[in-house]
């Protein structure tokens, strides 16, 4: 199922990155990797959890002077179809709890392209205001960056 564009409560951002679908697929779904380009550096990343698979926690610490960890994601994947989609949300945790703040579901799809992988986020909001938020708090600006870190990872 693909998710209509609602403007005013959506933000959407994508790239053409040169290598093929399973390397890109295999930087989501390998811990590992995923901590390599799932933050914008020079901060840190750490998987605390990651379990693939719907109602799985995806839960990440973010480390932006290099020390201690602290908290940054704290999500449950709603649809996992390998290769081409991945849904999470921060409304539920792992198991399908309910999370305290609520903030945001996103849709990954990874497609065929002539020159390797169309990567499309598309990050769906509850109202205008955490849009507009989520937009000034740089959305384009650190969902590009990661996005640009995975393509050097895969294209490397």
């Amino acid at each position: 199922m693909k998710a209509p564009l609602n403007p005013d409560l959506d933000l959407t951002i994508s790239r053409v990155i040169r290598a093929p679908r399973a390397a890109v697929w295999s930087a989501w779904a390998d811990p590992k990797k995923f901590e390599r380009w799932w933050i914008p550096e020079p901060a840190l990343c750490k998987v605390v959890s990651m379990e693939l698979t719907p109602g799985g926690a995806l839960v990440t610490e973010i480390s932006e002077s290099g020390g201690a960890f602290a908290p940054h994601l704290d999500a449950c994947f709603l649809a996992v179809d390998e290769g081409r989609r991945i849904v999470f949300t921060n409304a539920l945790t792992g198991g399908w709890r309910p999370a305290e703040n609520p903030f945001m579901t996103a849709i990954i799809t990874l497609a065929d392209h002539a020159d390797g992988t169309d990567y499309a986020a598309h990050v769906m909001h509850k109202s205008n205001a955490d849009r507009n938020m989520h937009a000034e708090m740089g959305f384009y600006d650190g969902w590009g960056t990661v996005i640009g870190q995975l393509a050097r990872l895969v294209e490397a």
